[in-house]
């Protein structure tokens, strides 16, 4: 019979460095001419927030984004805490859980992960995002507007963009007022 040992922190080695690849990509997007081509640049840079750090991490990640596409959210949950408790220092973790608890509507606990992603991530342009979009849902809307302004610097194609825009809920205060 093979014992298996239980998931130490101990053993997540540390989580690909791909920032100058990212940084590379951040200056892409917001060159980019159309939607289209910011889509295509920022599928890229998902292709390394989600580059775990080993084969095991990489597994927990996979199943919990399939169970959140599933809506097994309790699952996803699931899967993201032990990827957490394995790897403590890997951004996307905290990311994904935070995006399973924006679905639940749990933004205080969403807020917290997404946090902590940017603590490991500071330019994870998703992560903050996530974190206007939670402190929109919390309706702390003058910390959601920086939030999604500083997100929209860095991508200026953020499908939360339209909420910015004139007469939009996280539009700049005084944007779109009219003068009489």
């Amino acid at each position: 019979m093979t014992v298996v040992s239980p998931v130490q922190a101990s053993d997540c080695p540390a989580a690909p460095d791909h920032s100058t690849r990212l940084d590379g990509l951040l200056h892409e997007v917001q060159k980019a001419a159309t939607e289209d081509q910011a889509r295509e640049i920022a599928n890229r840079m998902w292709e390394f927030w989600a580059d775990a750090p080993d084969l095991q991490a990489q597994a927990m990640l996979d199943r919990g984004m399939t169970k959140r596409t599933a809506y097994d959210f309790l699952g996803a949950l699931e899967d993201f805490d032990q990827l957490i408790s394995y790897c403590p220092d890997y951004a996307e973790g905290y990311n994904q859980r935070a995006f399973v608890q924006y679905l639940r509507r749990d933004f205080a606990a969403a807020l917290r992960d997404l946090d902590r992603a940017l603590e490991l991530s500071p330019r994870h342009v998703a992560a903050m995002s996530g974190r206007a979009l939670s402190l929109y849902g919390l309706s702390r809307l003058d910390e959601a507007r920086a939030a999604l302004a500083e997100a929209l610097a860095l991508n200026p194609w953020l499908p939360e963009r339209h909420l910015a825009e004139p007469g939009g809920p996280l539009a700049p205060q005084g944007a779109g007022d009219v003068e009489l």
